[in-house]
């Protein structure tokens, strides 16, 4: 099924393909962005997604989805929780 759904997308012509992947990315970032201000759950794994999404077709949303990954493989929480 995997194959088949791949195969189907890499038919699709490439401005119909960006097209796709550009609304539903963009989307999930607004939406992550938006729940920074307005009250909500799931800030950062919204961006991260709509990152994902982007970087299917976009090589900038490969590399800052690369970025994002290093740094929060620096991030410890355990630090915000230790005592001083």
């Amino acid at each position: 099924m995997k194959r088949t759904i791949a195969k189907a997308w890499k038919t699709l012509p490439s401005a119909v393909r960006k097209t796709i992947v550009g609304v539903i990315g963009s989307t999930l970032i607004i939406l992550g962005l938006l729940l920074v201000v307005l009250p909500g759950p799931f800030t950062l794994p919204l961006i991260i997604l709509g990152l994902f999404v982007l970087g299917l077709e976009y090589a900038w949303a490969r590399r800052t989805l690369e970025r994002v990954k290093e740094q929060g493989a620096k991030f410890n929480p355990l630090k915000l929780f230790k005592k001083q």
